[in-house]
């Protein structure tokens, strides 16, 4: 990973505002190209078709050979081919080896074929996905491929923004649009965009849009989410823009009949294309090991068949002394002689490496693949989901899993918030139906206004509110029905809540349910039936929530005439405002607590009556603020926090943040296995800190670090001369790290300045603890410093920039992390934070997710999990691995994953042993037989050894072995990591299987050699054809007997597999030694009955049964005191004392919060709401702008349009059989305003009808 890639994004020439877009007008846009390869010009405005395939029908030959000749050992194979051509020098036809190399070729190349298609037809299915572009006068049906910059667009409720659009109006007030990007940013809460006013007035029919020639000019196309700086130029004036007015490709349009956009960027230009990233080539761990292996054998080979050639010249010299006649012979010169010698032993040793291994590598990786797709324990019933191995290459890399990398929202949680629990005057009142059977009967018939969707009942808290004697509990429910920004619609007769978050429509949805309804909303009141009684209050102030102030209220004016403030807000913010703590304070702070071991999302309720002196004394100086040009927002929360004060405490509410199936579980069984969990989310830190806690990921006794709280240890820690010994200090030390996406454009892009509007928030009551907390921190690793020495490695790495060493302190401090969370992080920075764990601790990484944000991250990961879930299904066509839930993780991981890396180890380390112990004989008969690079086997047996003699056990190795059952591997997750640690194939594991192959050569070879001398003086035959074949069986036994040696898992077709290859090797020896087939060919099958005379001689018997017999007890005997000692090893492990358990205490006071108990408050929120509440711009009003608009609408046809509602969706003023008698109970002033309000709304409300009836 490079900081450069990420900076990329911030270079002047994405800032410079050359970006030039005109509406209605292709023409335009066709005229400019950019500079592409060579000569070649392309079209700087890309149409919004997407190409996320890797290959297409011209590349895929030549990329692809590409690609599988960047493995070493197919160019060893092609190197040994061309040798095999030359006639002096083969040993072999060269088609013996072609044809399994094409054959090995050829697989590989279907099995990246087949993953590519499926991208192909994911992108299909996006670039046809319909859309209405404006078309001369009228909005037609039209692919999204065919979209390009410069048009307009129409959208109705529940679409996807197919490109980045600037919004030009909607059917909404004031052309507001709302938004879920949760496919985009994680965050579950809608946003709203809004419309210029300009073109809120102007174009309010498709006649207008179609004569609309307005000119955007902005930023070029660039990867920053939630930036975005133009100007709008029309009619010889300028209006500004900003990420406020675009809907970016991806979202979707929620609680917005229709609106309409212009394309500004589209296809590969949009901002989430920006951030998707490249499909990179993954290898393996294994694959990388195997190439330099490859290499490491070829250049021991090259060493090999260099002093055999000089023993060659030796011998040469050495036999024309002896035998004189030789000389009288044609003869080449002794260079060409040795030169062609030198080929020749190279090809006779090349098996070393043999083809066939990666041929079967290739089914086993297969056999595997099928094996997670075949599981039924993965299987997920509701989604009818099955588990699916896209990628067939990285099995054995899941056995390595160090570091996951998870997204939130879909991936650890399912997005629904139930009302669980709530705490009023010190009472908890939990659910008396956790079973459901109560709410199949509707436990709420008595309120005609329950809409049956509350999972929570209470027998108790229903007789208390239906009696109305409890003030508190009244007042209770009154906050959760009044304060808030839910908007309501009207839909057969039922109320309807649009809330901008799932957590403030469960609270409204709970109060509705247990009779305190809230029924409508105007610009100044809010009407509620309180059981049965239809009750109007006049809001006199809203005060809206933001991640500072933690909190939001309402002042209102009941019908009594009273004035009343209601809040609802974090523990931490409503409990210091309270105007007195008794006891019942202390009980909630009790339930708080309990609340938060539950890992339940809570909100403190709280109230105070207001004095009429009071409010007029306050109500100045909230309009002096409101009025203010500059720290407007400041001087508001102010005068906020002035009202907010001496509250008295009602409750508390939990809200469950539903976690998919056996989340907490299976995170806790992963952490045992020492895999590293790591959440990133464009989510709230509070949200997603609950989350941690909540499938404990975080625990109460961590040390939980934030950003303020690690700057100063970044700081630090490379002033200090020991760099190695102060991340040792931590290693026990219970850490945790909560940072944001603005501290990673700090850590990661430090040389891109880029210009940044700043807003400095300042919480006069929280910041003594923070800087305090700072302090503490930045002491504590300056004694750690105080206390080393300098080293020389510290010394060379100061010599790197400062943004490197930066970047390497954070991933050294968050490596000793039991868990990091990253918020409120864009696709890019989550995959720039894989790449960064890449780069500086190469551990293997695993990114899992649901949405398009996930890409960039799934694809940089050495292995990308795609969650089948409800936010669309490029997570899954990006992905290697498909899950429907996260749950079956663990099972992949330390199921399928464990199994595979012991199987594939447990392979290539038999192989190798195998191909040792039969092939050096070759070296060792060059000594008997002058150096002349004569084979000592007969040719058929080399040809068919790898390819039936010893190939089933090695398959059914790789495909069924298993150390311990998949009930095992779930309750022992300490056993993943072998293959972390790579203990079970490495250099070491290499060289001792080659060391074993060497000694069972050396047995069989020399053995058999003394043997036979001894025979052959007592009468034996020991002729060549009988010494190779007792060197062949001895080793084909040894090879087979070290297989059931090291097989553990014994069924019927091990045995079989056994059977079969020593039986092909008497079947096909039988044949290749034939009478018939001699006769056909001598010199093709020159060992007539070789194998049959050597196995009639018992001496032959007895020498073949001693080289087994001393190949096998020392290894038997060595396993043996090897598993001995290995039990011993975990005792004398435990025995040991830390040494550095006593620098535990150093820290424990450190612990963030308050100290007694943790603050599990969570609220999904955006601010502004409130705003356009209080303004009236999010309501229905009067206006006089659209009254032409029914004669200037076309009307598209009826084939080529959605069905589209004729009622607006936000419009509480509209007459209803639901409020027709709210006018009753209105007083004077306020009637007069609802009526005149609501009278005159109905332009507003069929202005989308308007647009698509002109014709």
């Amino acid at each position: 990973m490079s900081t450069v890639n990420f900076g990329d994004e911030l270079q002047d020439k994405d800032t410079e505002f050359t970006w030039e877009v005109k509406a209605n007008d292709r023409a335009y846009h066709r005229q400019f190209k950019d500079k592409g390869f060579l000569c070649w010009r392309r079209q700087k405005y890309k149409n919004n078709a997407i190409h996320t395939a890797k290959y297409n029908i011209f590349s895929f030959l030549p990329l692809n050979l590409y690609e599988q000749f960047h493995r070493v050992s197919n160019l060893y194979f092609l190197l040994i081919i061309i040798l095999q051509g030359i006639p002096e020098i083969s040993t072999l036809p060269w088609f013996t080896l072609f044809a399994p190399l094409v054959c090995l070729l050829v697989i590989r190349a279907t099995r990246d074929l087949v993953d590519d298609i499926g991208r192909h037809w994911s992108d299909k299915a996006i670039n046809n996905r319909p859309c209405q572009i404006l078309r001369g006068k009228s909005f037609l049906w039209k692919k999204w491929k065919h979209l390009c910059v410069g048009d307009v667009v129409c959208l109705s409720k529940d679409s996807i923004v197919p490109a980045d659009l600037l919004l030009l109006a909607s059917t909404e007030p004031s052309s507001l649009c709302y938004v879920e990007t949760a496919d985009i940013d994680g965050e579950t809460n809608l946003k709203f965009r809004r419309a210029l006013t300009v073109t809120h007035h102007e174009l309010t029919s498709a006649r207008k849009m179609a004569s609309f020639k307005g000119m955007v000019i902005c930023e070029e196309p660039n990867s920053r989410m939630h930036h975005f700086v133009g100007s709008l130029e029309w009619n010889n004036r300028k209006y500004p823009l900003d990420i406020g007015n675009l809907l970016l490709r991806g979202c979707k349009i929620r609680n917005t009949d229709t609106c309409y956009g212009l394309v500004i960027y589209a296809g590969f230009d949009t901002k989430i294309m920006k951030n998707c990233g490249k499909i990179h080539l993954k290898r393996t761990k294994l694959d990388l090991l195997m190439n330099k292996l490859v290499i490491l054998v070829f250049m021991s080979l090259v060493v090999v068949s260099l002093v055999l050639m000089l023993g060659f010249n030796f011998m040469k010299k050495e036999f024309k002394v002896k035998h004189y006649y030789m000389s009288m012979l044609p003869q080449r010169s002794e260079a060409m002689e040795s030169f062609l010698i030198f080929w020749g032993f190279l090809i006779l040793l090349s098996v070393m490496v043999p083809m066939a291994m990666f041929i079967i590598a290739e089914f086993i990786y297969l056999g595997n693949s099928f094996f997670i797709n075949w599981d039924l324990q993965m299987y997920h019933e509701p989604q009818d989901m099955p588990a699916k191995a896209r990628s067939t290459s990285l099995n054995d890399q899941l056995g390595q899993v160090q570091y996951i990398f998870s997204d939130k929202t879909g991936t650890l949680t399912q997005n629904i918030m139930t009302f669980k629990k709530c705490c009023i005057n010190g009472y908890i009142y939990d659910s008396d139906d956790e079973h459901g059977t109560l709410r199949k009967r509707n436990p709420y018939t008595w309120n005609q206004y329950a809409d049956g969707k509350l999972h929570f009942y209470n027998r108790e808290l229903e007789f208390i509110v239906r009696g109305q004697q409890d003030i508190s509990v009244q007042e209770f429910w009154r906050v959760l029905a009044i304060c808030h920004t839910v908007m309501v619609q009207e839909k057969d007769n039922q109320l309807q809540y649009q809330a901008a978050s799932p957590d403030e429509e469960a609270l409204v949805t709970a109060a509705r349910n247990f009779g305190y309804v809230f029924l409508s909303r105007t610009q100044d009141t809010i009407t509620l039936v309180e059981l049965g009684e239809e009750r109007v209050y006049q809001v006199l102030a809203m005060m809206d929530f933001n991640s500072v102030r933690k909190r939001m209220s309402v002042l209102v004016r009941n019908p009594e005439g009273s004035i009343r403030l209601y809040t609802k807000g974090a523990d931490t913010v409503i409990l210091e405002r309270l105007h007195k703590k008794g006891a019942m304070e202390a009980t909630t702070e009790e339930v708080l607590a309990a609340f938060a071991e539950q890992t339940l999302r809570t909100l403190c309720l709280a109230y105070k009556e207001v004095a009429e002196d009071a409010y007029k004394q306050w109500e100045p100086e909230h309009q002096e603020a409101a009025l203010l040009l500059q720290n407007r927002a400041q001087a508001l929360h102010q005068v906020y926090n002035k009202m907010e004060q001496n509250l008295q405490l009602l409750g508390a509410t939990a809200i469950e943040d539903k976690l998919q199936e056996g989340v907490p579980e299976t995170i806790n069984c992963l952490k045992k296995g020492n895999i590293k969990i790591w959440v990133l989310t464009g989510d709230k830190p509070e949200t997603a800190v609950n989350i941690g806690f909540a499938c404990q990921l975080l625990s109460e006794s961590m040390l939980i670090l934030e950003d303020k709280d690690i700057n100063p240890i970044l700081e630090t820690y490379w002033e200090s001369s020991n760099k190695h010994k102060a991340p040792k200090l931590l290693a026990h030390q219970n850490m945790a790290l909560v940072i944001n996406g603005d501290f990673l454009d700090q850590l990661l892009v430090s040389l891109h300045k880029e210009h940044r509007a700043l807003v400095q928030n300042v919480v006069v009551d929280e910041a003594p603890q923070e800087s305090v907390q700072s302090r503490q921190i930045s002491q504590m690793w300056r004694n750690f410093r105080s206390s080393m020495s300098p080293s020389p490695s510290a010394i060379s790495k100061t010599r790197e920039s400062p943004e490197v060493q930066r970047e390497r302190a954070f991933v050294d401090l968050a490596s000793k992390c039991q868990a990091v969370i990253c918020c409120r992080v864009t696709p890019k920075q989550k995959a720039l934070v894989v790449a960064l764990m890449k780069k500086y601790q190469q551990v293997v990484t695993l990114a899992i997710g649901d949405g398009a944000n996930d890409v960039n991250m799934i694809k940089t990961a050495d292995i990308g999990v795609g969650l089948a879930g409800q936010e669309g299904m490029q997570a899954v066509q990006n992905s290697d691995y498909v899950l429907a839930q996260f749950c079956y993780l663990q099972r992949l991981l330390l199921v399928h994953g464990r199994w595979s890396y012991m199987r594939v180890c447990k392979f290539l380390r038999y192989f190798f042993y195998k191909t040792v112990a039969s092939m050096m004989g070759q070296i060792w008969f060059s000594l008997y037989n002058g150096f002349t690079a004569q084979p000592l086997y007969e040719g058929w047996f080399l040809a068919l050894f790898n390819l039936l003699y010893s190939t089933l056990p090695v398959l059914y190795i790789g495909l069924f072995e298993q150390d311990v059952t998949a009930q095992k591997s779930l309750r022992m997750p300490e056993l993943y990591t072998a293959g972390q640690k790579e203990e079970l194939f490495n250099y070491t594991i290499f060289l001792q299987a080659i060391f074993h192959g060497v000694i069972t050569s050396l047995i069989n070879f020399f053995m058999t050699a003394l043997l036979s001398h001894n025979l052959s003086v007592s009468g034996s035959s020991s002729d060549y054809q009988s010494f190779g074949v007792l060197v062949a069986i001895s080793g084909l036994l040894s090879i087979t007997l070290e297989v059931i040696l090291v097989i553990k898992y014994w069924t019927l077709l091990c045995v079989g597999s056994i059977i079969l290859s020593l039986g092909s090797y008497v079947f096909m020896t039988s044949l290749t030694q034939s009478l018939w087939l001699y006769k056909l060919s001598p010199k093709t099958f020159p060992f007539l009955y070789a194998d049959y005379n050597v196995l009639i001689q018992p001496s032959s018997l007895l020498v073949i049964l001693l080289n087994v017999a001393l190949n096998m007890v020392p290894a038997l005997g060595l396993r043996m005191i090897y598993r001995a000692l290995w039990k011993l090893r975990p005792k004398e492990e435990e025995e040991a004392p830390s040494e550095e358990v006593e620098v535990e205490p150093t820290v424990m006071h450190l612990r963030r919060g308050i100290p007694a108990r943790r603050s599990s408050y969570a609220f999904s929120h955006r601010e502004g709401y409130a705003d356009l509440i209080t303004q009236g711009t999010i309501l229905h009003r009067p206006t006089g702008d659209f009254g032409d608009m029914t004669c200037d609408f076309p009307i598209p046809l009826e084939e080529e349009l959605p069905s589209i509602g004729k009622e607006s969706i936000c419009n509480p003023r509209r007459m209803s059989v639901l409020t027709r008698k709210k006018h009753q109970h209105l007083r004077k002033g306020s009637s007069e305003d609802t009526h005149t309000n609501t009278t005159s709304s109905y332009p507003t409300m069929n202005r989308q009808d308007a647009i698509h009836s002109e014709n």
